[in-house]
């Protein structure tokens, strides 16, 4: 990490002078016509030695909220006095985003399980090769933004390897209320950054298909308290978020599954504590002569919730995580406060 001097960030095909900002796209692959597929690229290196950072979204192409953090952060904030280098990409998955699918058109591809990526592999791994190698290599720290799935949503988390201690205090500085503690799988952005040596983290936010102003504001929040960690704008200052879980053990969490098909009526929405015993929803048949209550098998916060209100027996109705009574008190007194029905 380069503290002191300004350097050039360098790229195949360019480079960006210290004091200088460079918008381009940036060629990852060919159509069938053979036309480039290209992703938007913002470089900000200033004057000023000091970490370079990767901010990133859209690995799945439906993902939306992130794209906006990564371009307000490029396009609307002020970088006359930051210190270091900020290497923005919002959408890596450019066919997934013009298709608005979550994974490669061509073969169904994810490629945010296809890092570090592999000259003369799968079109996903070849995407990834030229992403990781140009734009995730020569970076300090990274920030990969997502959400959850079509038909579900996640309550604003962030998910990293905390065994790592770089990644520990780069989670920590984000801010963020609940941290899921998991290496995460062969692939992914951030595992695969993260064993190369840069620390990285995912933050998870909302629905895909939409921009969430709430979430969106949360997150740039988060971005301004990691620049404020890591001296990139030094007259910031680390956020506390009231309250923090960081959830490691599979006795912290559980997906709730349904055992039956039939349409949900769910009530509790993510971001919300559950006490043991308390009904998280309802399914029931077309007639509603037969309903069967989901409840929750500890007290936790709920992370991610069912959107679409059917399912099969299997499929997923809510992500659970376990929360301490200090947290569960903030929590309570919160939601208080936020209540109208208290007429404060």
């Amino acid at each position: 990490m380069n503290d002191n001097t300004a350097e050039p960030f360098t790229y195949d095909g360019g480079e960006v002078a210290p004091g200088e900002t460079r918008q381009f796209r940036h060629p990852v692959s060919e159509t069938y016509l053979g036309d480039p597929v290209r992703i938007p690229v913002t470089i900000i290196n200033s004057n000023h030695g000091g970490p370079t950072v990767l901010l990133s979204a859209a690995s799945h192409g439906d993902e939306l909220n992130g794209i906006e953090v990564v371009r307000e952060v490029a396009q609307e904030w002020e970088h006359e006095h930051i210190h270091g280098t900020l290497v923005c990409l919002p959408v890596l998955n450019v066919l997934g985003f013009l298709t608005q699918q979550r994974y490669f058109p061509v073969y169904d591809r994810d490629l945010n399980r296809a890092f570090p990526g592999e000259e003369g592999s799968t079109s996903a791994r070849r995407v990834a090769a030229t992403i990781f190698e140009n734009f995730v290599e020569p970076c300090d720290l990274g920030i990969d933004f997502h959400t959850s799935t079509r038909g579900r949503t996640n309550m604003f988390h962030v998910r990293a390897d905390m065994d790592d201690g770089e990644v520990d205090r780069l989670a920590r500085a984000f801010g963020a209320s609940v941290i899921m503690d998991s290496e995460g799988s062969s692939g992914m952005l951030r595992t695969e950054a993260t064993r190369a040596g840069i620390p990285t983290i995912t933050v998870e936010m909302g629905e895909a298909h939409r921009f969430q102003r709430s979430l969106i504001d949360e997150a740039l929040a988060g971005v301004r308290s990691v620049f404020a960690e890591y001296g990139v704008h030094p007259q910031q200052t680390v956020r506390w978020p009231g309250w923090r879980t960081v959830i490691s053990g599979r006795d912290e969490k559980t997906w709730l599954r349904a055992d039956e098909g039939g349409i949900v009526d769910m009530h509790c929405g993510h971001g919300d504590l559950v006490h043991e015993g308390g009904v998280i929803c309802r399914i029931t048949n077309p007639f509603k002569t037969e309903a069967t209550e989901v409840t929750a098998p500890f007290t936790g916060v709920l992370v991610g919730v069912l959107e679409n209100p059917v399912v099969y027996p299997g499929n997923p109705l809510c992500h659970l995580v376990r929360v301490q009574e200090s947290s569960q008190r903030i929590i309570e007194a919160r939601t208080a406060e936020s209540d109208p029905r208290t007429g404060e």
